[in-house]
């Protein structure tokens, strides 16, 4: 089957882009002291995170249970949700899932951890706990280090759960355009990590792991030195309209929707794809051979004004989603195309996994 002959709208990976984007952030993790735990919230694809591992990473994120459990179904062993578990019955599936895997979760409140516990207890399970700092993002997490400290303590005093470290996850800048800025603001989440760190241990917590860094993120923290072991980027692999305003990036765009003209009065082109097919919510969508070229999004309909060589009606264009995360949730499954040759129809695992 051709690319041509796709029914539109349709979720499409170029498998050649993608197998570069790896490349480009495994070069990337080589020098630093963190290993790779992708997210898989960018794909919440089962085929893509295997592909994942085999390329070397540590283990899998998530940002939510159900993800976890198809994770843990497809034969992944090492998953850790970057979130709190704190829905009574979320956590005795969590507690029965460590059971399968080696589940890790995000904490930021004692009475949470003591649920976790009981659960895990009554599952005869271990399940591993970061405590959430707050660096920045101002949203999940503790704000000091004794409120980090009383977490820790509180995890190791339970025998069902393992203090694994600190969760340190730094979203606010994933979409900064300077790169002088993200410099300069990691070396202050270095600074101030590193001494969360110190305080912890110095008061019989250790501190296995720091998971954190997104793909904008990871480059300025990719040093041996760094406080990081574990890096959470996951767009990197598909990239999107909103990382495109970040020229400093190496990667490219590997996910498109593909779509076909249905309309055309002049420069102004019609398109089969609307809010329901591509997402907007970081930036507006682009299409991909067309440079910046404005488009705009309705229900179920795309529009822009091509000055100079517009496409006929019936011809079949790719646009650039505006967030590669929430355009994946859009679809049942992605083809994945090498050239213009569909290689595989590949199901989106976990699409609407939203518990």
């Amino acid at each position: 089957m051709e690319l041509g002959q796709i029914q539109t709208p349709a979720l499409v990976l170029d498998l050649d882009v993608l197998e570069a984007n790896q490349k480009r952030m495994d070069a990337i993790v080589s020098g630093a002291r963190a290993k790779l735990r992708p997210h898989y919230k960018s794909h919440k694809c089962t085929a893509i995170a295997k592909m994942q591992m085999q390329a070397g990473a540590k283990g899998i994120t998530c940002a939510k249970l159900g993800e976890a459990k198809d994770l843990a179904e497809a034969g992944i062993e090492d998953i850790l949700i970057a979130n709190q578990i704190t829905d009574k019955g979320k956590i005795a599936a969590a507690a029965s899932l460590a059971g399968c895997c080696r589940l890790s979760v995000a904490v930021d409140q004692r009475d949470n951890i003591l649920d976790l516990e009981a659960a895990a207890a009554y599952h005869g399970t271990v399940i591993h706990c970061l405590a959430e700092y707050e660096i920045g993002m101002a949203r999940c997490g503790v704000d000091t280090p004794e409120e980090a400290y009383r977490l820790a303590r509180t995890v190791m005093d339970c025998p069902h759960l393992v203090f694994e470290g600190i969760q340190a996850y730094a979203g606010h800048l994933s979409h900064e355009p300077s790169k002088a800025v993200r410099a300069e603001t990691a070396r202050s989440i270095e600074d101030r990590l590193r001494e969360l760190k110190a305080y912890l241990e110095s008061r019989g917590c250790p501190v296995g792991e720091i998971s954190g860094c997104s793909t904008a993120s990871a480059a300025d923290h990719a040093f041996q030195d760094s406080v990081y072991t574990e890096f959470q980027a996951g767009s990197y692999l598909f990239m999107d309209a909103a990382y495109r305003g970040l020229k400093d990036l190496p990667f490219q765009n590997s996910l498109f929707v593909l779509t076909s003209v249905m309309s055309r009065s002049g420069s102004r082109v019609v398109m089969d794809a609307g809010v329901k097919a591509v997402s907007s919510d970081q930036a507006p969508p682009l299409l991909r051979d067309f440079g910046s070229c404005p488009v705009i999004l309705s229900e179920e309909h795309s529009q822009a004004d091509i000055l100079t060589g517009a496409p006929e009606i019936g011809q079949k264009l790719m646009l650039v989603p505006g967030h590669c995360c929430t355009c994946v949730n859009l679809y049942d499954a992605v083809y994945w195309i090498r050239g213009n040759k569909v290689e595989d129809k590949v199901p989106i695992t976990s699409r609407g996994k939203s518990w």
